[in-house]
């Protein structure tokens, strides 16, 4: 558990929850999903406190769901986002520890990026001046925020006017560009991946056998395809609700534009991940097609030269086949230079036949 009064001057940490809310700023009360589960009644009473309002059982079972897709909703006191990021998706912790990891997933088979497209949903309750997040036990991207959060804290004054989260949803959505962040870094070792494995499929003096791992890396890419799709509707849905907000008043005209453009610049990156994934997948199964062409090519080729071979040596079979006719009278059977001249013929008929079929181009390899 971590909680944060953050003001445009400061941002204070604490290790309790608040009894009421701040004269100035807004609150961050950043979670476990094991340790909502375990103070919700504590965390209710609190929001009960300091917002006038609980969040429905509805909602509650929704922030405490492992496998929920990224969505979005909300009722009239606040907003509910719930956003899957890159994380190990089974990882746990005790009931009596709550912050403490209980065990991981095990590890899958196929190249380590692979094992990365395992996500976790993070939810975001966001109330006027108060937003809640529910993260997985071990998450990253909650640690790495608050510590930027708290570096931001200590620089000049000038700099903090422009770097601090200004409100609740402005907090939620840099947590959720950080998260996107992640998926722009994965689609660049998930390219690299397949580039090597287009590479191996292409190359005709190499075996590719690693079907597995390839049919594995086209399993998780769309699934991380399905991942991203669902998170742009949520973004999307959220933007639909901003656009929905009637004119705010003129003090907040600004940090509410800012809001919107924010909003959408998340939405962007999102897109360029989804846009990217496809292109990937569609990348992974030319390459596949590309290859069994090229098999198929190079079998042309080979049964092409087995046939070539076949014509050339049929004819000197047949002259072969001629001389060992048992007849009692065969002319050139009992000269002495028949054995000469046969062979002269049978080898000169042959780099004919091998010539024709050069010049034909029925011998090497298509180019």
């Amino acid at each position: 558990m971590r909680i944060f009064h953050i003001t445009t001057q400061a941002v204070v940490e604490t290790v309790e929850l608040p009894a009421c809310m701040p004269e100035h700023g807004f609150v961050w009360m950043a979670f476990a999903r094991r340790e909502f589960e375990v103070l919700q009644q504590a965390i209710q009473t609190t929001l009960e406190h300091m917002c006038g309002a609980q969040i429905v059982d509805l909602h509650v079972s929704d922030v405490l769901n492992n496998q929920l897709p990224s969505h979005y909703d909300y009722t009239s006191d606040y907003h509910l986002m719930v956003f899957r990021r890159l994380a190990a998706g089974q990882t746990e912790s005790d009931l009596s520890r709550p912050g403490a990891i209980l065990h991981r997933s095990r590890e899958k088979g196929g190249p380590p990026v692979l094992h990365r497209i395992d996500t976790s949903p993070v939810a975001f309750v966001v109330f006027d001046r108060v937003v809640v997040t529910v993260h997985p036990t071990d998450c990253a991207v909650r640690d790495s925020f608050a510590a930027r959060l708290l570096h931001t804290a200590q620089s000049s004054l000038n700099q903090q006017a422009n770097r601090m989260p200004m409100s609740p949803p402005d907090l939620m959505l840099r947590v959720i560009s950080q998260m996107v962040d992640g998926y722009l870094n994965l689609r660049r070792e998930l390219t690299r991946q397949l580039d090597h494995w287009q590479t191996e499929l292409i190359n005709p003096n190499t075996r590719f056998n690693n079907w597995s791992a390839l049919l594995d890396a086209r399993l998780s890419l769309h699934h991380l395809d399905e991942i991203c799709e669902d998170q742009r509707a949520a973004i999307q849905d959220w933007i639909d609700a901003l656009d929905a907000v009637s004119e705010p008043h003129a003090e907040h005209v600004r940090s509410f534009e800012l809001l919107k453009v924010r909003s959408r610049d998340v939405l962007e990156h999102i897109e360029r991940v989804v846009h990217h994934v496809r292109r990937l997948e569609q990348s992974a199964e030319t390459a596949v097609q590309m290859h069994f062409n090229a098999q198929s090519n190079r079998t042309n080729d080979i049964m092409r030269t087995l046939t070539v071979l076949t014509a050339i040596f049929l004819p000197l079979n047949l002259i072969t086949g001629f001389f060992g006719m048992n007849f009692e009278n065969f002319p050139i059977l009992h000269d002495a230079q028949g054995l000469w001249w046969t062979l002269v013929s049978m080898g000169l008929l042959a780099v004919v036949l091998v010539v024709f079929f050069w010049r034909k181009r029925y011998l090497g390899r298509s180019s």
